[in-house]
C-alpha cells in the first residue's frame, strides 16, 4: 500500500437526518462549520442529510417520497401534456 495517501484527519461528527431528526455519530473526516452538542454533552461537528436509511423508502419498506427541492412537481409540470394524450 501507498503511505501518506489517506487523510490523518478522522475525528467523530453526528450526521443527522432533517426529515425525521435522526442522527448518529461515526468517525469522518468531512468538513463542517456547524456543531450539535451530543447526548454525552459534548460538542461534535454536524451533517445535515435529506435522507438516511431511517427515511429512505427502500430501507423503511414505506413509500414516503422526501422532496425538498420541488423536483417531483417539477417533473410532473413539464411532462403533464405528455402523460394526458397518453391516458385519452
Amino acid at each position: 500500500m501507498k503511505k501518506d495517501i489517506h487523510p490523518k484527519d478522522y475525528r467523530f461528527v453526528v450526521f443527522k437526518d432533517m426529515s425525521n431528526d435522526y442522527a448518529f455519530i461515526t468517525k469522518s473526516t468531512v468538513k463542517t462549520k456547524e456543531t450539535i452538542e451530543w447526548e454525552d454533552g459534548k460538542e461534535y461537528p454536524l451533517v445535515k442529510l435529506e435522507i438516511s436509511n431511517q427515511s429512505h423508502p427502500f430501507f423503511t419498506g414505506k413509500m414516503k417520497l422526501v422532496d425538498s427541492a420541488g423536483r417531483v412537481d417539477k417533473f410532473k409540470n413539464k411532462y403533464k401534456k405528455h402523460f394526458e394524450k397518453k391516458t385519452v
